[in-house]
């Protein structure tokens, strides 16, 4: 994908070896990276293996024909355009492969001039998909629950079963297992999904406040209070409402919320106003709520109000068998971000397997992303083992630089401003040939040039 290289990226497969010579010489001179294989079974584990912007494939070949390999290709990568080239070209033959998903089809011999611009369509649109996917991505938090494992199907089964009622359900699982993400889906799929989903984060906001970030309060009702405030509940009014953390909020609004449940009316703080919402609530917990039922710290009755129904959401330790397909989406994530292409070595995704992950799945993208930053074009089981295990060992050198920062975004700055200087220098300053080395787009490094100051002596 072209936001991920410098260069557009290009797969020739084709049975005769003149053509993809021919192909290659052109497409090279026209500041293309030309792969070319002479099957499609290569061509898929090339696909598999590498991204393209495009895919220029012969129909006639032996064993599998271009129809076959755009098929199984589109599994593999189904945004990548297959341009389809064959030396037997009818209106049939180009009406099927463009029905079957082909970009578009030309005969051989090619005229270049057509080629060229198809080949340059294909990739300006490849590059607005891709674009259009991470744009899409940070607008919305909601992304795909990934993993098939029993106990990820079991959540699955139970959102589909669950999320059209308004039962309320109670979310429970350690910190960073994906609680928030259950809690989208579940009102994703529910008949208010056109309806705001508000959320709270119980354990963010200080005791003293919480029912006034619930409930609202009236102008004047304490110092503070300038002007009136609509709570959350009321914001959610027809929607839904996720009280995250809910384990740690006090008593006193303990007892508002159970009202707000039963009987659908609130107060704002400082009114006496009765005013009717209808909210569907969510709540989640990395506690024990039976055992602080027991200590005192949560209402009982509260509880069983909430629970109606309970989801369980697993460890990461507990559903090993998903971290493969987890580690390659968020790394297919992290890469399209950051504008670099990244792979795993074979091994790497096993060894990620036997790390333990007290984190749960926030510690794996942290890891991913920490991987894709300080490792080369293949993540090695090296590499892994270096950089997702706290307590391996380091130099001395890597100790100091490392309690040199405490956040994870201060450490990232300073490892690219390093790289990136050291690169730059290599190549005298060459921004381009840099470009192409260090495999990112020329205005990605000028971008990153111009946020780090980097400056020529």
């Amino acid at each position: 994908m072209n936001t991920l290289s410098s260069m557009p990226r290009i797969l020739v497969i084709d049975d005769e070896k003149p053509i993809r010579d021919a192909l290659h010489n052109i497409l090279t001179t026209e500041h293309y990276e030309v792969d070319i294989v002479e099957n499609g079974k290569k061509g898929l584990e090339m696909l598999k293996d590498n991204g393209y912007d495009v895919v220029l494939c012969d129909i006639k070949m032996p064993g599998m024909d271009g129809l076959e390999v755009m098929a199984k290709a589109n599994e593999i990568s189904p945004e990548v355009p297959f341009i389809l080239i064959s030396g037997h070209g009818t209106i049939e033959i180009a009406v099927e492969a463009v029905k079957k998903g082909a970009y578009d089809f030309i005969s051989k011999p090619p005229d270049l001039n057509r080629l060229l611009i198809t080949i340059r369509n294909a990739v300006e649109k490849n590059n607005l998909v891709v674009e259009t996917k991470v744009l899409r991505r940070k607008v919305t938090k909601t992304r795909e629950i990934v993993g098939e494992t029993p106990s990820v199907q079991k959540i699955k089964d139970t959102i589909s079963k669950v999320a059209p009622t308004d039962a309320r359900v109670l979310i429970t699982g350690e910190n960073g297992t994906g609680k928030e993400l259950v809690a989208r889906w579940i009102h994703e799929k529910s008949n208010r999904a056109n309806m705001p989903l508000i959320e709270v984060n119980c354990a963010a906001i200080p005791s003293e406040l919480i029912e006034s970030e619930l409930f609202g309060h009236e102008k004047g009702s304490f110092t503070t209070a300038i002007k009136q405030r609509i709570g959350k509940f009321e914001q959610a009014n027809g929607g839904t409402l996720f009280l995250d953390e809910i384990g740690d909020m006090s008593l006193s609004a303990q007892a508002k919320v159970l009202r707000v449940i039963q009987e659908g009316v609130l107060q704002r703080v400082g009114g006496d106003k009765a005013i009717n919402v209808d909210v569907r609530i969510l709540a989640a917990t990395n506690k024990n709520l039976p055992e602080e039922i027991e200590r005192g710290n949560f209402r009982m009755d509260l509880y069983h109000r909430l629970s109606v129904i309970v989801i369980h959401v697993p460890t990461l330790n507990e559903r090993v068998d998903d971290i493969p397909v987890i580690a390659e989406r968020f790394l297919k994530e992290i890469c399209e971000d950051n504008g670099v292409r990244k792979s795993f070595a074979p091994g790497a995704l096993d060894e990620l397997k036997n790390v333990n992950w007290t984190g749960n799945i926030r510690e794996l993208r942290n890891v991913i992303e920490r991987l894709v930053i300080l490792s080369d074009a293949k993540i090695t089981v090296e590499d892994v083992i270096a950089y997702s295990n706290p307590s391996t060992p380091v130099s001395k050198t890597q100790s100091v630089l490392i309690d040199k920062f405490d956040k994870f975004q201060d450490f990232k700055d300073y490892a690219e401003t390093i790289f990136l200087e050291a690169k730059l220098k290599k190549n005298n300053w060459n921004v381009a040939k840099t470009a192409v080395e260090i495999d990112i787009q020329r205005s990605h490094l000028y971008n990153k040039i111009d946020k780090y100051n980097l400056k020529r002596n």
